[in-house]
């Protein structure tokens, strides 16, 4: 049965007391309607298209509770997805999906689509090793057409998709739902620019999960949409133009402002009809007889071109404490369901992402020429502690990461002093601004960048995996990495003093080791490391001596976090005879050449270790030991850095062990290259 088939009603006996309270429970009990839905067969949608539009409230109570259920086991993003149930279920009903391509954006809202679409049996390993992803993934389900782990790109994918189709011959629907904070990102615009000159058959869905646009106004707004939607009202409308366009312009401006407060559009759409695409809306996106037949309208036109609803909905709907939560429960660990408290475990030290902030703070109590800009992550950057301190000198700049960098550029060449915050996985979208607008003229924009390195269960769309080699590459850029918590305010600091072109520094994410907090960031030395452990002849080594003539001799050049994994694997290879020397790059770029140059005229084996993909910081090193002419003296040199592969959500020790960068896996290169053991 196809999305446009009558709708005819699955019987639904009334849930007794102990399923109202609990739709979850699993007691032999008659299955709710989600229950019998999702259990129909690998594809539940028909049997979803057969629900009365008058069951759809009670249904969307049940997907609401499931979805809840699953987050508070797997933790995760639950607001959004809460926002867009009845959303979800209504496009799924009305639309032949997935035939119809359907395209979350951000992917983060599609927890009770995947539910709906035929795996709610792994629902529960959401974001967990081997489990579900969660983000939209193509590989995962022919219901996810696009994988979207970022932001703002379901337009022109979808865009991508009807053009394709056209050609083809198919005759496919394209849905692009947009929303939870999405649409503040160039991108969006540029695609839909792009539609609308194209007259393309496309359906975006506006989400406005944060009232940010406009806010229904009941009863009269339902009416109009569904009338303004319909074809036989865009005809209309065509006609009225052409007579229009005979009459005096008087006449015919008072027209048009009547049909532009009929439709909404002095709510919001006017930007939208003038790039072309058909506006209607604000629709309150929880309100089922809202929803169902202006979808239907939308699904049933002919009329060409692109058309925009604009729905809103509210994050974390139906949840109390998320509702409540000033962050509508965003993103949260797991929780307890009945009282919404998450369950969190005391860290043994602050968190890289606070330190930074503190940093700041203490920076910018002393220089008011700093600034604080963030990418719609205030709270994941540290800069929502700095904006709470000063809030005059904070900018969060929404999901537009080319604007930050280029705005950064523009405080810049005015004498302030920006810190751009930014996930490393983020900034990968504004490397053309971090080349053209701040390298190339050499202004002196700090790059934060958080999530260096393996992120956990967010996965392969969030791993701070390439910043190190797309930054290395630029002239004139100095690159850090800090090793622990103490180096990032060294870092903080340093970065502050360059003032003659952009550097940046990266940490990983989570708490840190526990050391001891400087009371102030000393200004390090750029382009200089330092030694942290020097080799030395232990006992076992001296035996070695005796019995070979000589003892081993390793240098492990560590740049960033994995520095104390280096350090727990040279108190054990020193056990077996090998003489272990430990040093911290803190720079990749200026690299300090008379460092590597030490650890390679008196070991036997250097091994570099980064968090990062190929060409980063190995690459610098391999590049001065082959420039020197020390890799014609039979130096043994091993590079460690991320394989090329990307690695799927897990948990951040499990992925370590994944890639190879262990203390482990140190000791067990060492010992293959030196011939010491197995």
């Amino acid at each position: 049965m196809t999305a446009q088939s009558e709708s005819k009603t699955i019987p639904n006996a009334a849930p007794d007391a102990a399923t109202e309270k609990n739709p979850s429970t699993t007691t032999l009990q008659r299955p709710t309607l989600l229950q019998r839905i999702v259990a129909s067969g690998q594809n539940p949608l028909p049997a979803l298209r057969q629900v009365a539009d008058e069951d759809l409230p009670e249904l969307a109570n049940q997907l609401r509770q499931a979805t809840i259920d699953a987050v508070s086991v797997t933790g995760g993003h639950l607001g959004a997805g809460l926002g867009v149930v009845e959303l979800t279920l209504a496009l799924h009903h009305v639309f032949d999906t997935p035939h119809d391509r359907l395209i979350w954006d951000v992917g983060h809202q599609c927890y009770p689509h995947k539910i709906l679409t035929g795996r709610a049996d792994r629902i529960k390993t959401l974001r967990q090793g081997g489990g579900l992803s969660g983000f939209t993934r193509r590989a995962e389900s022919e219901f996810d057409p696009f994988g979207a782990g970022h932001s703002s790109t379901s337009i022109s994918a979808a865009l991508g998709m009807a053009v394709a189709h056209e050609l083809q011959g198919k005759t496919s629907r394209h849905i692009a739902v947009i929303g939870d904070g999405a649409m503040s990102a160039g991108m969006a615009y540029e695609a839909m620019n792009n539609a609308g000159a194209m007259q393309a058959k496309l359906i975006v869905i506006l989400n406005d999960n944060d009232m940010s646009i406009a806010r229904p106004v009941g009863a009269m707004s339902h009416y109009l949409s569904r009338i303004t939607s319909s074809d036989s009202y865009r005809h209309l409308r065509q006609v009225a133009k052409d007579v229009l366009s005979y009459l005096p312009s008087r006449v015919s401006r008072l027209a048009h402002q009547a049909e532009e407060y009929a439709r909404g559009l002095v709510a919001g759409g006017t930007l939208f009809e003038e790039m072309g695409f058909y506006y209607i809306g604000p629709l309150d996106g929880h309100n089922f007889d809202h929803l169902m037949p202006v979808l239907r309208n939308i699904r049933d036109s002919d009329e060409p071109g692109p058309v925009l609803l604009h729905v809103v909905t509210r994050k974390g709907h139906g949840y109390p404490p998320a509702e409540q939560s000033a962050d509508k429960y965003h993103g949260v660990s797991k929780f307890d369901v009945e009282t919404g408290t998450q369950q969190t475990s005391k860290p043994k030290a602050p968190s890289f992402t606070s330190i930074f902030g503190l940093a700041l703070i203490a920076e910018a109590e002393r220089d008011p020429a700093i600034i604080a800009i963030t990418a719609a992550m205030p709270g994941g950057t540290g800069v929502g502690e700095f904006a709470a301190r000063f809030p005059d000198r904070a900018f969060d700049v929404g999901i537009a990461e080319q604007h930050a960098v280029t705005f950064a550029a523009g405080l810049a060449c005015e004498g302030m002093k920006p810190f751009v915050a930014i996930y490393s996985t983020f900034l990968q979208r504004a490397y053309d601004q971090i080349v053209h607008d701040v390298a190339i003229q050499s202004l002196p924009v700090r790059f934060a960048i958080d999530r260096a390195g393996m992120v956990g269960a967010d996965g392969a769309t969030h791993a701070g995996s390439f910043d190190i080699a797309f930054l290395a590459c630029l002239p004139n850029f100095v690159v850090m990495a800090a090793a622990d918590e103490a180096e990032l305010i060294h870092m903080v600091a340093t970065s502050l003093a360059i003032n003659d072109r952009p550097s940046a520094f990266r940490y990983p994410r989570g708490e840190g080791f526990g050391v001891a907090l400087p009371e102030r960031g000393e200004v390090l030395p750029i382009g200089r490391g330092r030694m942290v452990r020097q080799a030395a002849m232990s006992q076992a080594a001296v035996t070695q001596a005796a019995h070979s003539g000589a003892a081993k001799k390793l240098a492990l050049l560590s740049f960033g976090a994995r520095l104390y994994e280096c350090l727990k694997a040279a108190a054990e290879l020193e056990k077996i005879g090998i003489a272990v020397s430990v040093a911290d790059a803190r720079f990749a770029k200026p690299l300090d050449h008379d460092l590597v140059a030490q650890l390679a005229d008196q070991h036997d084996l250097l091994i570099t270790i980064e968090e990062g993909s190929i060409g980063g910081f190995a690459a610098q090193v391999m590049q001065f030991l082959t420039q020197s002419g020390r890799m014609d003296r039979g130096l043994a040199v091993r590079n460690m850095f991320f394989p090329d592969i990307f690695v799927e959500h897990d948990s951040p020790s499990h992925q370590y062990d994944q890639v190879g960068l262990t203390a482990r896996d140190i000791i067990r290169l060492a010992q293959i290259t030196l011939g010491s053991g197995s």
